[in-house]
């Protein structure tokens, strides 16, 4: 728990002024409690026993004070705990997410996306109820019990050790309690992030479920993690559970050796009824807030296990490591040097020897899983080659930041990804939007025209994943926007492939003048995507086996005259 708490230092630190207040309004709380049990010896001595008239209107107006202080001291530490606990977990979000986005894409290809939302949605908000509920009431509660047993310890010392010796019994229990419920806090976590898997497959593969009338089964599928859910939740509760009543028999055990031991100090006038009444007082209320406090104890194994999942994650390391030099320059060379590359130890690119140089268009032809993209891959810093090296610019490409290598890079991939923003943020993703850009890159990419029939034109707001598109209205926008970017590197990884030839022919005619001063990479099958390339590399289980022209590959390479039959 320490280690933990001290993970959250940073983030607390510049609270500093905030805990002076809510320590100021927890000391109001903890001393109107204490004054509740001590107007007990004035009410039961003056006001009952001696019949002091002017209790009656002193007493009264004391209670009201006291709990007028106590409700401004509540406040105000809830108040800015709530404060600091909002504040230090909307920056540990976005702090997550950014270890996540800035994490190699191999890390990303491995984890399930619904374990990453879930550390992002329900661990977060596990620790969000820790830091701005139970912590505030933690520390309340730690100093009520710190004051009160000050308090009952001046007024009776021998009394107080009877009635608070029962508590060192309770220690060993809430210790195991505590532990189980961590194991069960964990698995617990780790079965919510199952169901929000689940519910990701669903709801990005509701067109092949409808397909195949697969609904019932892929209910059976959900309920089975939700019903698992379910148990480990109530295992939690049967456990978490335990703790208040078990405290409920200790504080009971030493109410009543109070009630008996100090009944007899009362007998034998040591004690005067209101002093024992409000030792009593005192001691039943000590016992509320060490109640509280060993739920509490329960609850925040809870946010520790899931404060162990977020920092977990926080501190993965990046295979990727960030270069020192910023790519300003257009790209104008890329060569590879022996370049192998293994993925979850199989090979996936064998000593690949080829260099690129701009202005030029190269193909990239092959079976699926000959290494194509692989290749494109190393060239965007997904991944780093296993051995050789790859430059750009005569530089080996690791010395580059990632960011200044990327934005000289713009990609279309096999999967399209549209944005729920304007047509016009999404050709201009993460720039600026340059109204007279946009409509040129719509344009070269043939999606001007049914841009304009849009309710709002280029400002209409897309579904989510563009789904009041057609695929190709979607590969349209995707090719625009890679034109916006202005990269001086273009990859299309089958980037027409839902369109007809007609569409193809317009859009590789506009691409032609485009890219005419740059280097174009294309991973495509249809003939007409690579015919033009000046060179054409094919791959064969991670190995470029044959290069040249088209022309050369169709006149000399018999295995690429049997692909070309297969091509349309």
């Amino acid at each position: 728990m320490k280690k933990t708490f001290k993970r959250y230092l940073p983030y607390l630190k510049e609270h500093k002024l905030h805990y002076f207040y809510i320590l100021i309004g927890i000391l109001l709380t903890v001393t109107a409690t204490a004054a509740t049990a001590q107007i007990m010896q004035p009410l039961m001595d003056d006001m009952f026993i001696a019949k002091d008239e002017q209790m009656l209107y002193i007493i009264p107006l004391m209670l009201i004070g006291i709990y007028l202080l106590k409700s401004i001291g509540r406040y105000i530490a809830a108040i800015y705990m709530n404060y600091i606990g909002g504040h230090v977990i909307t920056r540990l979000r976005e702090d997550l997410l950014s270890k996540i986005l800035h994490l190699d894409m191999e890390f990303l290809y491995t984890n399930r996306s619904g374990e990453l939302i879930s550390r992002i949605t329900n661990d977060i908000s596990r620790i969000q109820y820790f830091v701005s509920f139970m912590l505030p009431e933690l520390l309340r509660e730690s100093l009520t019990v710190v004051a009160l047993l000050a308090y009952v310890i001046y007024l009776n010392a021998t009394l107080a050790f009877y009635a608070l010796v029962v508590l060192p019994v309770i220690i060993y229990p809430l210790i195991l309690i505590a532990k189980r419920l961590r194991r069960l806090s964990h698995r617990s976590q780790e079965k919510n992030a199952d169901m929000i898997n689940r519910l990701s497959e669903v709801f990005n593969n509701s067109e092949i479920i409808k397909a195949n009338s697969t609904q019932e089964y892929e209910l059976e599928r959900f309920s089975a993690e939700n019903w698992r859910f379910f148990r480990i939740n109530m295992k939690s509760v049967y456990t978490n559970e335990l703790v208040s009543p078990l405290l409920e028999i200790v504080g009971a055990i030493g109410l009543a050796g109070v009630i008996f031991i100090g009944g007899q100090l009362v007998y034998d006038e040591k004690m005067s009824v209101g002093e024992f009444s409000a030792f009593l007082t005192a001691v039943g209320l000590l016992f509320q807030p060490i109640r509280r406090i060993g739920s509490i104890y329960g609850k925040i194994q809870d946010a520790l296990a899931a404060s162990q999942r977020v920092f977990e994650l926080m501190d993965k390391k990046s295979t990727i490591t960030e270069g020192e030099i910023e790519l300003k320059d257009p790209i104008r060379e890329i060569s590879f040097e022996s370049v192998s590359l293994l993925y979850q130890d199989s090979t996936v690119l064998k000593d690949i020897n080829l260099n690129i140089q701009s202005p030029t268009t190269v193909a990239l032809i092959g079976d699926s899983g000959g290494g194509k993209s692989s290749l494109v891959n190393l060239i965007l810093r997904f991944y780093d080659a296993d051995s050789g090296v790859v430059k750009i610019n005569g530089k080996d490409i690791r010395t580059y930041s990632t960011s200044s290598l990327r934005s000289q890079i713009a990609m279309v991939s096999q999967r399209i990804y549209i944005l729920q923003d304007t047509l016009a943020q999404n050709v201009a993703y993460a720039e600026e939007i340059d109204e007279e850009r946009v409509i040129e890159a719509l344009k070269l990419a043939d999606a001007y025209e049914f841009a304009k029939s849009l309710s709002d034109g280029i400002y209409t707001t897309m579904d989510e994943a563009g789904t009041n598109l057609s695929g190709g209205q979607r590969q349209r926008i995707a090719i625009a926007r890679a034109i916006y970017k202005n990269a001086s590197l273009l990859i299309l990884d089958e980037a027409t492939s839902a369109l007809d030839n007609e569409s193809e022919e317009r859009i590789n005619r506009a691409l032609k003048n485009y890219t005419s001063d740059m280097i174009t990479i294309t991973i495509a099958h249809r003939l007409s995507s690579i015919e033009e390339s000046k060179c054409l590399y094919l791959f064969r289980a991670g190995e470029i086996v044959s290069s040249g022209s088209f022309k050369e590959l169709l006149d000399g390479c018999g295995e690429f005259q049997k692909m070309a039959k297969g091509y349309s």
